[in-house]
Order: structure tokens, then C-alpha cells, then sequence
């Protein structure tokens, strides 16, 4: 049986080419057995019609915001409330800049802003429009309010060019709502935990114009940040420059360096039950960042000595603290990454560790993948190449479940303190 049966699907519908395909999206869901509601933006209309999907949904369209029979009951609330997952596709530029600002201009916009509904995006475009870096930024706001961005097929467009932005085939897109959420197990054990989660590079100051850095983008912890935020903790971000925004519930910190991000950690650290340091911090500093910008030199000597001097290990730290919450790290490395991440748990103390080859420019850092392998005392578990969101759904799972008696001792002493 799949999963999808006896789910409510929301399926919207916006003003692209694509939206013809979407009768064959919904007899393909009700095949799985889902329950299919219809809302269409009011373009859609010249691109499929409402009584073609009435048809094979079974129920009447909405398109209307201002229904006033449907209104009468506020059935945009009652819509929201009604959908266990709400599926876009597809979503045109214009659709995606909307929510990424959080307009509520029309029954589907309004509907994502009310529901605690997992809420997926297929993005369907020119591939010139998809690529623009307004849309890339507007996808990537989505998925920091924990929506999924389902991404688009390559090949020929309407339009005659080839790239990326064609609507995925039915079977792709029932997939994506097949992917399993954070089970109820997981929610359990972290609801009302206090999580903390580093995430991003740090910056190494030379000078004032110079640092050293890392291409550490920080998705990824900032999505374990809000898939915990999601499961009910009580989480608190400890982001590095460059980190996306996140959700308002978060309670984020933004640090530069090393030094920053050690300081920061150990003021909040004493009510900490979990603490994941996912952060690329940088091993090393400048011993003596110059107060003023350094010229070139005008003399024959062509090289510059820059004296590093090793930064705290903030996860080693946080092992040592009084506090002595459960403890994550990951390790990014390049090359013999078992082992080295291996003997990086034993050597740290940690419960776990989770580690990904970053050599791998598919899933290393600023890609939008990851695969990882999850490291405790008695097993390895590695998970395949997937979206970062989707990733932490995963660890986090995997962390619930492993960690899950140290994390409920935890919780039960500062429940009784309370």
C-alpha cells in the first residue's frame, strides 16, 4: 500500500505551460489512493480547464479567494487545515517570488501562508527565467521556511530552448510526496528539547579587506535548525557569515570567526540537551590581523608570511563542558572519509558523527545535495545522494532513534526542573 493512501493532497495549479499536465498528475494520485482538492490560480485557466480537472478529482475546482459561499466558512482556512502535503506544480517564476515574500494575493497564495501542511514546489520555466538569480534566490528563501523544491527536468522547452525547467513526469513528482516526513517516534523524542546547531563557515580576518574562509554555504545545518524547529524543539542557530535566513521561531546568533562562534556557544550553552556542530569552523587564524589594509609589496620580494596561529575546537569544547549535552559533529573531508571520521568521533568523545566526502563538487559544498554516513558506537548508516532538506529529515530520524534514551534523559531532568 502506498503511503499516499488516504492522504489529502492540495494540488495547486499555476499559470504555465506545463499546467496541461496536470489531469494525468491527479489520476495518477488518485490511483494512489490520495484525495485530491484542486485550487487554480486564475491564469491557469488558459492553460487547462477547471471542469477537465473536476473531472478526474472528483471534486469542484477553487479558484476563487473571494467565494462567497465557500467563505461563508472560511474555506481557505478550512482548505489549509484540510491538506496534509500541498503540491505546486507548477509553479511559475512569478508564483514562486510571491510566496518567497509572503503574499497572500490569491486563494493558493493565501493557503500556503495558513497551513502547517508539508508544502512542495515544481518549479516549471523558461530555463532562462529558472536560472535567474532572482528565482534561484526566491527558491532558496522557500526552503529555508522548510518547503520542498522539487527540481525541475532538463530538455526541450515550449519555447524551443533546452535547459532546466520542464515539469517533472507524475511518477517524479508522486515520489517527492512519498518521501517520509519526520516520523512521530522523532518528534517525540525532540519536542521540547533544546537544541543548538552551528551552521556556516567563519571568516579569518588578515586585514580589514582579507579573510580566510571555506565554500560552506551552511544549508545544511540551517535545515536540520528547521526541521527540528518543525518537530517541536526549542532550537537555537549559531549561523556564520553568509547562512539563508530561517524561520522567526529559531532563535539565531550571527557570528564572523572562530572565536565569535566559541564565545557564543558556551554563554548558551547550560540548558543545551543537543548540540550539533555542523559548521566548517577554520582550524587556524591569523596571529596578527593588520589594522590597516597590506599593500603589495614594491621590492623585488613577491611572497607574503602570514603566521597562523590554531583556533579553539568548539565541538571538542562542548564535549569537555560541564553541560555534558549529547553531542553531533560532522566531518567534511576528502579522502579516506570513514576513517578519518572514525577516529574523529573516538578522538573527540562524541555520540555520533555524520561525515561527507566534499571532493565530490555534486554533493560537496553550495550543492543543493548531500550524502552522508552516519557514525556511532554500534552502527554505520550512510544515506544516498539527496536534497539537503531531505537529508535532515534523515539524520535527524537516524539521530532520534540512536540518541533517542540519552536525548529522554535529558529532556526528563529539565522537564522536572521546570
Amino acid at each position: 500500500m502506498s503511503r499516499l493512501t488516504g492522504q489529502n493532497i492540495l494540488l495547486g495549479i499555476t499559470a504555465g505551460v506545463a499546467a496541461y499536465k496536470t489531469p494525468a498528475l491527479v489520476r495518477a494520485l488518485r490511483a494512489e489512493g490520495a484525495e485530491i482538492n484542486v485550487v487554480m490560480s486564475a491564469n491557469a485557466h488558459k492553460f487547462v480547464t477547471p471542469t477537465a480537472l473536476q473531472a478526474v478529482s472528483g471534486r469542484p475546482v477553487r479558484d476563487d479567494l473571494w467565494d462567497p459561499n465557500a467563505e461563508a466558512s472560511m474555506g481557505h482556512i478550512e482548505l489549509a487545515r484540510w491538506a496534509d502535503q500541498i503540491l505546486i506544480a507548477p509553479a511559475t517564476a512569478n508564483c514562486v517570488a510571491a510566496l518567497a515574500q509572503g503574499q497572500a494575493y490569491d486563494l493558493l497564495s493565501t493557503l500556503c501562508l495558513a497551513t502547517d501542511a508539508r508544502v512542495l514546489i515544481a518549479p516549471a520555466m523558461n530555463q532562462g527565467m529558472y536560472l535567474h538569480p532572482a528565482t534561484q534566490r526566491n527558491l532558496a528563501t522557500l526552503k529555508t521556511f522548510g518547503y520542498v523544491v522539487i527540481d525541475p527536468d532538463h530538455g526541450e522547452q515550449a519555447c524551443g530552448e533546452f535547459g532546466p525547467g520542464r515539469l517533472p513526469d507524475p511518477n517524479d513528482l508522486i515520489a517527492a510526496l512519498d518521501q517520509p516526513t519526520l516520523a512521530d517516534q522523532a518528534v517525540s523524542v525532540l519536542q521540547d528539547l533544546n537544541v543548538m546547531i552551528t551552521a556556516g563557515p567563519t571568516r579569518e580576518a588578515i586585514d580589514p579587506v582579507r579573510f580566510i574562509s571555506n565554500h560552506s554555504s551552511g544549508v545544511q545545518g540551517l535545515s536540520l535548525a528547521e526541521v527540528a524547529n518543525a518537530a517541536g524543539a526549542r532550537v537555537t542557530l549559531i549561523a556564520g557569515p553568509g547562512v539563508p535566513a530561517c524561520s522567526a521561531e529559531i532563535s539565531r546568533y550571527d557570528v564572523t570567526s572562530a572565536m565569535d562562534m566559541h564565545a557564543i556557544v558556551h554563554e548558551l550553552l547550560a540548558d543545551i540537551d543537543l548540540f550539533i556542530g555542523v559548521a566548517a569552523v577554520a582550524d587556524y587564524r591569523v596571529a596578527q590581523a593588520a589594522a590597516q589594509k597590506i599593500k603589495k609589496h614594491t621590492s623585488s620580494d613577491e611572497h607574503l608570511d602570514l603566521r597562523l596561529i590554531e583556533n579553539p575546537d568548539i565541538i571538542a569544547s562542548v564535549v569537555d563542558s560541564a553541560h555534558e549535552p549529547v553531542v553531533v559533529g560532522f566531518a567534511a573531508e576528502t579522502q579516506d572519509t570513514l576513517k578519518h571520521a572514525r577516529e574523529k568521533r573516538l578522538r573527540k568523545g562524541l555520540h555520533a558523527i555524520v561525515v561527507n566526502d566534499v571532493s565530490d563538487a555534486s554533493i560537496g559544498f553550495n550543492s543543493p545535495d548531500n550524502a552522508t554516513t552516519f557514525i556511532c558506537d554500534n552502527e554505520e548508516v550512510f544515506f544516498e545522494r539527496q536534497s539537503k532538506q531531505e537529508m535532515a529529515n534523515k539524520l535527524l530520524q537516524q539521530i532520534a532513534e540512536t540518541l533517542g534514551t540519552e536525548l529522554a534523559t535529558r529532556k526528563s531532568g529539565h522537564l522536572k526542573s521546570e
